[in-house]
């Protein structure tokens, strides 16, 4: 498609684009934003389209699939100020740098073993999704929700030996303030 096909394109279809995506999002922005990825999508993929008629419906039915994509996206993360977040909500990873590695390794043995193979695989030796499940002889999809599981028990168990770790420190208190020892 050469540049004046694709200008007349965007000339045409602009505004119902832009108004479709107005009544989908409710946001001027959003709308501005979803259009400009649905241009974007028809600069990079359109020339896959066999016949050029149904470009409009192309647009459409693509601009509707990237709203729907956004919108599992918010769903999925939700946007949340810093001010406005409860203290319960913001979920903290425990300091890796704090974690010494007999711990670490020692959480990675407590993980099920279905999960703590493709872990190991994966981040001690370095293999590939493909690799690991050629080994294993499962589906690569297999791998992927194995390794996505297996670090939810892992940071599970890292953050369980963090808190018992934080209960074992004393602070340390002197009886006399700048009382000087020698």
């Amino acid at each position: 498609m050469s540049a004046i096909d694709f200008q007349q394109l965007v000339d045409a279809q602009y505004a119902p684009l832009f108004r479709f995506a107005l009544s989908l999002s409710k946001s001027d922005a959003d709308a501005a934003d979803l259009t400009q990825q649905t241009f974007f999508l028809w600069a990079s993929k359109g020339d896959q389209l066999r016949d050029r008629s149904k470009a409009k419906s192309w647009l459409f039915t693509t601009l509707y699939h990237e709203f729907l994509t956004r919108r599992r996206h918010e769903v999925r993360f939700p946007h949340v100020e810093l001010n406005d977040a409860r203290e319960d909500d913001i979920a903290v990873s425990p300091n890796v740098n704090a974690l010494d590695s007999p711990t670490v390794l020692q959480a990675l043995r407590e993980v099920e073993e279905p999960f703590r193979t493709p872990l190991t695989l994966f981040y001690l030796e370095q293999f590939s999704y493909q690799e690991i499940a050629d080994m294993l002889d499962v589906p690569i999809g297999t791998v992927m929700s194995r390794l996505s599981r297996g670090k939810a028990q892992l940071r599970q168990r890292l953050r369980s030996k963090e808190e018992i770790a934080d209960l074992k420190v004393v602070p340390f208190q002197s009886q006399k303030e700048g009382q000087a020892y020698g």
